[in-house]
Parts: structure tokens; C-alpha cells; sequence
């Protein structure tokens, strides 16, 4: 006689749905430490990173420091204060990513956390400006208001180099499904407003260890995961950014060295973010 519970169904699937070399580390290394930007005006590449609070946004810029300097690095500061629901991130500030003694040619943007709230977090209006270069690093965001040209934190004629040529979602795979409708809404205005500009838009999906046991006893499980599969094809849905630009990725959390198989998704990710922001410079001319 058959068990009366029907049979789970399987949380791997037989073949890896998203092709991926776990031994292009090396590899990825050395084509970012290589790579230039097309444009000759433009010594660096901006990238905003934008996110909900505690998403892990200012762990995803460490963990890229982590995966180039060999060791765990915490340049951007991150609040692991439990259950503070604001944003440890008040400023704008830019980091250079460096590779031992080198700086790369690309600075991520760190931007105070999204809430769902009209007046709470990052406004979409801020986010916005510092997209197209208008909000000078330092600048304090606030709930109370928006920054306007009137401020001596906006840049009105903003240079190339003062622009971000992609935008970088932080999105958490434990909490995706939670996500809040106002949050997503948010996220809708700001990507349709920089996408009228041609500004390419990536999520990176963190947390995936807390989203999927089968994922925290091995990371390369990654890509055989159907929970992890599932979590990414809601995000794509709910924010609308497509399957090819979505990576899921474990940030450097408690860890005390640097792994081989954490690091090659940061940079795999990494790879595609500066190509996407590169070719968006590129043609520049084109808007």
C-alpha cells in the first residue's frame, strides 16, 4: 500500500539550467583587472547600487573588494545590529575596487537602503539623480526631502565620468516573496525613468544560502537548485528585469577567508555588470 503523503518533489534538478564554469575564477580575475573603458573621456565606470535595507548591498561592494584582494575586506560599512530596520547607509559615497596596489577602472555607488514608505529611505527622485550624475558624493540622504538643483549636492551639468552607466538591484532571495508592492512600484518608476536613457539594469540576488538548504551544504548547487530557479523567475516577474541579468550570489557574511567558489559568482556577475555599463557608454552619443 502506498504512503498517504504524496512524494515530496525534488528540490535539484537533473542538469544545471544556467551553464556555469565553477573554474573560471582565475580567468574572470584577469580580465577585469585588464579592462578599460570604451570611452576616452571616462577613466571609470559608475555603477549605483540600489537595494532594500539589509538587502546586503554595501556586503555585495565588500565581497567584490574580498574576491580581488584575497582576503575579507570591510570597506563599506554594514550594520549586523539585528532587527534595525534603517538604512546604515546615509551617504553617497563611491568605492574603487582594487586589486592588491591597483585600482580598477570601476566605483560602485553606495546609496542609502529603499523602503516601501513614500517619505522613508532613499527616494526614487535621489536615485534617480545620482543615475544621471546630479547628486555629488557626500550628500546625506534624507526622508523629509528630495534633492533639488538649489542644493550645493547637485551637480546640474553633469560630466560622463559624474554618471552611472548601470544600475545594480540588491534583492534578497530569502525575502523576494515578501517584498513589499509600494517597494516594487518604487523600483518600476526608477527603472522606467533610466531605461528611457538606455541605463541597463541588473539584480543580483543575495542571501541564497538563507533561501535554500540545498545551496548552503554546496554552492555549486547553485544552478541545480529548483528553489533558487523559482526565487529568480519571481524576481524577474516582479521587477522586471530579465532571467540573463539576474545572479544570484553569496556576499562574505561570516566567513574569515576568501572561497573560490563565492568569489567566481561575484565576479561572474561583476564581469557582466561592467560589460553591460560599458557597451551603455558607448553609446552615449546614441541619447
Amino acid at each position: 500500500m502506498g504512503s498517504s503523503q504524496s512524494a515530496q518533489p525534488p528540490s535539484e534538478l537533473d542538469k544545471p539550467w544556467r551553464k556555469f564554469d565553477w573554474g573560471q575564477k582565475e580567468a574572470l580575475k584577469k580580465k577585469l583587472e585588464n579592462f578599460s573603458p570604451s570611452h576616452s573621456d571616462v577613466k571609470d565606470i559608475k555603477i549605483l547600487v540600489a537595494g532594500e535595507i539589509a538587502a546586503g548591498k554595501s556586503s555585495f561592494i565588500n565581497s567584490i573588494d574580498s574576491a580581488f584582494q584575497g582576503r575579507i575586506s570591510s570597506r563599506a560599512l554594514v550594520n549586523s545590529a539585528a532587527g534595525d530596520s534603517r538604512s546604515f547607509t546615509q551617504k553617497l559615497k563611491g568605492f574603487t575596487i582594487r586589486s592588491g596596489k591597483k585600482n580598477l577602472p570601476f566605483v560602485f555607488k553606495d546609496i542609502m537602503g529603499l523602503e516601501p514608505e513614500e517619505l522613508a529611505g532613499a527616494q526614487k527622485e535621489d536615485i534617480i539623480n545620482a543615475v544621471f550624475g546630479h547628486v555629488k558624493d557626500g550628500y546625506t540622504f534624507t526622508k523629509e526631502k528630495v534633492l533639488t538643483n538649489e542644493d550645493q549636492h547637485y551637480t546640474s551639468d553633469p560630466n560622463l565620468s559624474d554618471q552611472s552607466f548601470c544600475l545594480v538591484y540588491v534583492i534578497a532571495a530569502n525575502i523576494v516573496h515578501y517584498t513589499d508592492d509600494r517597494l516594487i512600484h518604487k523600483l518600476k518608476d526608477i527603472r522606467q525613468k533610466i531605461s528611457d536613457k538606455g541605463i541597463p539594469q541588473v539584480v543580483v540576488m543575495t542571501k541564497v544560502d538563507e533561501a535554500c538548504p540545498l545551496v548552503k551544504k554546496d554552492l555549486r548547487k547553485m544552478y541545480t537548485s529548483k528553489k533558487i530557479k523559482e526565487k529568480m523567475e519571481l524576481c524577474s516577474a516582479k521587477v522586471g528585469v530579465p532571467l540573463t541579468n539576474i545572479f544570484p550570489v553569496k556576499n562574505y557574511h561570516d566567513e574569515i577567508d576568501t572561497e573560490d567558489d563565492i568569489d567566481v559568482l561575484i565576479l561572474k556577475a561583476l564581469e557582466q555588470i561592467v560589460h553591460l555599463a560599458d557597451d551603455r557608454l558607448e553609446d552615449t552619443e546614441n541619447y
